[in-house]
């Protein structure tokens, strides 16, 4: 036991007994929520530095307190790398999360009132895409367009320019939090051109595998703004980034900082550097390859074993099950039932889903985290038929008891990285 966590144990048992625990928890099951990761080691020790003590406001050279030389080294290597590894002209890595570093990019060039055209929520759309109950909902006037559930999930492309005409948006946004297909960038950059649009995508949950280059990058097709958390596919620490054409880098930065946040946070930046050296390597090209190999296989096991896709597969990292069609439960109840047998998934809505948020007609499974720990296409199959069997069997619980110490046992045979 290092120092530091000796300390913590002597001066707050039971807040160490908790982190105790949910190391346990993270090493005995299987993490199939495609918007959680492990990070690496050395991004869990940067996030312990003393750059957590100092005030950083403003960028590299324009800093409003004194003592920043090693501030703005760590954060060049962030912006630098950032660049590089997108292909960006310019980068911004100080956003604090996902949902204020999307706020940041629509504060940059909207108004209140203006137009976004983005996706609709129930079908794969994120909060601050303009869902109702957001703030960001409430200020801009976000028209949201659908996927064609009787098509795999497509986007009518077709429909998506009628409405672009029709409405004029300031900003036209794909990205998504529970949609399983790639987007075509080039339709909707020659929607925006058409309407005069800015181009706008939120790539939070494919940052890693556009990193990877094992999916398409919007900055390749001539977007204006990207936006990613670095958490997800990435396998950083909770932050957000922008990326942008250098000519909106100002408007970006000020709407940041002091538009948005005050003082950054360091010890995440260090992290974040971190992280964008790794998505630089070999390494994590066969990192991000072998996630979406291990979500394919994963979505041909359930559909072979009686699960309901909400689009017949998948292209990316994730796939949404429909478990009211495949074993006649809510997605709520399933969640629970593959929580006492150790596999971890969220809830999810499905596209116009009849049922309420917090007790939706699905879940949401995703392969990062599990491809992370070493797993490969033969656990795949292993536990998508757990799942369909599990979620069959629920309410037996002798059944739970032996599927849990199974899962149980598959665990060990792969380390979590930092635990």
């Amino acid at each position: 036991m290092d120092a530091h966590r000796a300390l913590l144990q002597q001066n707050d048992p039971d807040l160490y007994a908790a982190l105790v625990g949910e190391e346990q928890r993270q090493r005995s099951g299987v993490e199939l929520i495609p918007s959680e990761n492990y990070t690496y080691p050395e991004v869990l020790a940067a996030l312990g530095t003393v750059f957590t003590n100092k005030y950083s406001e403003g960028y590299p050279g324009r800093r409003y307190y004194g003592g920043q030389e090693y501030t703005d080294v760590i954060e060049n290597l962030a912006r630098n790398r950032a660049c590089a590894v997108f292909r960006s002209e310019h980068a911004n890595v100080q956003p604090l999360s996902g949902s204020p570093m999307n706020q940041a990019a629509y504060l940059a060039f909207l108004e209140p009132g203006d137009t976004v055209l983005a996706m609709d929520l129930s079908h794969g759309g994120h909060l601050t895409h303009g869902a109702p109950v957001s703030h960001m909902g409430r200020i801009f006037n976000f028209v949201r367009y659908k996927t064609q559930p009787d098509k795999e999930g497509r986007i009518d492309f077709a429909e998506v320019r009628k409405m672009a005409l029709e409405t004029k948006p300031k900003i036209v946004l794909c990205g998504y939090t529970s949609y399983p297909r790639d987007y075509d960038y080039d339709e909707f950059k020659k929607i925006a051109d058409e309407v005069g649009a800015l181009t706008m995508a939120d790539v939070s949950h494919i940052g890693g595998l556009i990193a990877g280059d094992a999916m398409r990058n919007p900055m390749d097709y001539g977007f204006d703004i990207m936006t990613t958390t670095t958490h997800k596919s990435l396998r950083g620490p909770r932050g957000g980034m922008i990326l942008c054409k250098k000519g909106h880098a100002q408007a970006i930065d000020k709407s940041v900082f002091p538009g948005l946040q005050g003082g950054p946070h360091m010890n995440t930046i260090a992290a974040v550097a971190y992280t964008l050296k790794e998505a630089a390597t070999p390494d994590f090209k066969t990192y991000a390859r072998n996630v979406l190999a291990n979500a394919k296989t994963l979505a041909k096991t359930l559909m072979e074993n009686g699960g309901a896709l909400v689009t017949g597969g998948t292209d990316n990292h994730m796939m949404v099950l429909n478990t009211v069609e495949s074993v006649g439960i809510d997605g709520k109840e399933a969640e629970k039932v593959l929580d006492e047998v150790a596999i971890t998934t969220n809830k999810q809505i499905i596209p116009d889903d009849p049922n309420p948020p917090l007790r939706p007609s699905g879940i949401r499974i995703g392969t990062p985290a599990a491809t992370t720990r070493g797993m490969g296409e033969a656990e795949m199959v292993q536990l998508g038929r757990w799942i369909i069997d599990t979620l069959q069997h629920r309410g037996d619980a002798g059944y739970l008891a032996k599927r849990r110490g199974e899962v149980e046992e598959l665990c060990r045979g792969f380390p979590v990285p930092g635990i």
